[in-house]
């Protein structure tokens, strides 16, 4: 599995501040929301932009690096808040441990999360867009079932 520091590309954090500027301003950005969670050692909440999909009727997230600190941080603390433009929610993560589900889940990504599919290829998670290579990557990625609070 490939670490933070290497996969992840340079423009990333200073596009994720963007993005989180342009919500705190009451922008909606296509399916991107910004999920906070309480940071798992000092409790200060650390925002990061993801992008929801509804698989079977249940919201999910998806992190390509299953050990970065977003997805850490959501496993310590199970709850957040999912902010849309100015609309925000407090949710209840759940983490995906059934493996087809969490097929089914990936399997919908490349469909429903289209502006997503280039960083899990450079994750050197998928080739492209194919949804069974993003079903067959599902045992190196973490998904998490989102429910209102």
């Amino acid at each position: 599995m490939p670490s933070t520091r290497q996969a992840l590309p340079r423009w990333l954090r200073p596009a994720n501040r963007l993005i989180r500027l342009l919500t705190r301003l009451g922008l909606r950005l296509g399916t991107v929301h910004v999920l906070t969670v309480p940071g798992r050692r000092s409790g200060v909440p650390r925002p990061t932009p993801v992008s929801p999909l509804t698989v079977d009727g249940h919201r999910y997230v998806i992190a390509g690096l299953p050990d970065g600190d977003w997805a850490r941080n959501v496993r310590a603390a199970g709850r957040g808040e999912l902010a849309y433009g100015r609309e925000k929610q407090a949710v209840t993560l759940t983490e995906v441990t059934d493996d087809r589900l969490r097929e089914r889940v990936l399997r919908a990504f490349p469909r429903e999360v289209p502006h997503g599919v280039p960083m899990f290829v450079r994750l050197g998670l998928v080739t492209g867009p194919d949804p069974d290579e993003f079903a067959a990557a599902a045992s190196r990625v973490a998904a998490f079932r989102i429910t209102a609070s």
